[in-house]
């Protein structure tokens, strides 16, 4: 005896906080050879609710006590729905929950599908894996059989937050509030997905700034070259694009490296020990090799958002190799009649140094950040 029982997100698995997260779950009585008339399942009820959990490394942060004894004396029982049951952490929010049915009867091959749909918090954390805190989200599903203990299907999401946007008051006058004209809208869903094209038109605004930024490259002895970029805030998911240019400078360059990293810091209330280091996680690497006078573009690709916790920050950290010789640094084998070789030399004196550009990071539209999402729009139980 089982039943399946499929949860499937209907528009990916990213969303903005304010938008509405509607889900179709689906319960199967599946049809084998052995059924029949008699082999109805009964399930006694079922219920959907979103949390919010909250993880932190045990070394690296100090958290206030939480008076969780009423959700631990809940937990001990496993007739009452917990949605956070087993799980590690402290669940920071959660949304009322939502009965889906009461004594559902499911005959062989029958299937029946109920839809759920909840407004995400606006003032919710965005989803955050770091090294010192994360902030998972989840949308559980509890069933129940007669006289059996709860199972729970989880489906995990992520949720991006756009500053700003809760505080926009939407125009009570519908000709003039913004709407996508090639979309039937249903009544109940219009201001969600007003919602979402006035973050793609506040991320347009704040993204599309373009003025030249130029820094010069140098080190104690000397001019290296030349760094330019048109800006420095970004929507998630775009390109990070910079040129270099060594023909100009003093100091040889022969290797370079631009990496995207992340500068994780606690905010002190919430150190384990005084003066604790920040730390950084790299999510893009580009290293070169420069020959002498050539342009070289640069490239990244971001990826995730500030934090109740942490006070996290973007910055591109580059790192130089230059040439302690000013001397020419390759030679010259054969002869006119013969293949010219071109060979580097054996031994050089090098410097290194590092620099580092701070960035904005912005979130982007959740619909495309659902396509390069690792998280599945769908998952299944049996019970």
């Amino acid at each position: 005896a089982m039943i399946e029982v499929l949860a499937k997100l209907g528009r990916g698995p990213v969303f903005l906080a304010g938008e509405v997260l509607e889900c179709v779950i689906t319960f199967t009585n599946p049809l084998s050879a052995s059924s029949t008339s008699a082999s109805s399942e009964m399930l006694a009820w079922a219920s959907a609710q979103i949390h919010c959990q909250f993880h932190a490394s045990e070394n690296r942060v100090a958290l206030p006590p939480s008076d969780g004894s009423k959700h631990d004396v809940q937990a001990e029982n496993e007739t009452v729905f917990v949605p956070n049951r087993g799980e590690r952490g402290q669940c920071i929010l959660s949304t009322p929950p939502k009965i889906l049915f009461c004594d559902l009867r499911l005959d062989p091959g029958e299937s029946k599908s109920y839809s759920y749909c909840e407004t995400l918090p606006i003032d919710g954390p965005p989803s955050f894996r770091g090294q010192s805190v994360k902030y998972v989200y989840k949308l559980t599903i509890g069933c129940q059989r007669v006289n059996s203990p709860i199972k729970l299907l989880r489906v995990p999401f992520r949720v991006l937050v756009l500053h700003g946007l809760k505080d926009y008051q939407f125009p009570q006058d519908e000709a003039v509030a913004p709407s996508n004209p090639f979309l039937e809208e249903e009544e109940g869903l219009k201001k969600d997905s007003r919602l979402a094209d006035l973050a793609t038109e506040l991320l347009m605004v704040a993204t599309s700034r373009r003025s030249l930024h130029l820094y010069n490259i140098s080190n104690s002895r000397g001019k290296v070259g030349t760094f330019c970029i048109f800006k420095t805030v970004y929507k998630i998911g775009e390109d990070v694009i910079g040129t270099f240019n060594f023909s100009e400078g003093d100091i040889p360059c022969l290797q370079f490296s631009v990496s995207l990293q992340t500068e994780e810091s606690i905010q002190e209330e919430f150190q384990r020990r005084r003066g604790q280091p920040v730390s950084f996680s790299t999510h893009a690497r580009h290293q070169e090799a420069c020959p002498p006078c050539c342009p070289h573009p640069l490239w990244c690709w971001l990826l995730t958002p500030l934090l109740p916790t942490v006070s996290l920050k973007w910055r591109l950290h580059f790192e130089f190799v230059t040439s302690g010789e000013l001397a020419g640094t390759c030679l010259v084998r054969g002869s006119q009649s013969e293949a010219v070789t071109w060979t580097g030399v054996e031994q050089i004196e090098v410097d290194t140094f590092s620099w580092d550009l701070p960035i904005k990071v912005l979130p982007t539209n959740p619909i495309l950040a659902s396509y390069v999402s690792q998280f599945s729009s769908t998952n299944s139980i049996t019970i």
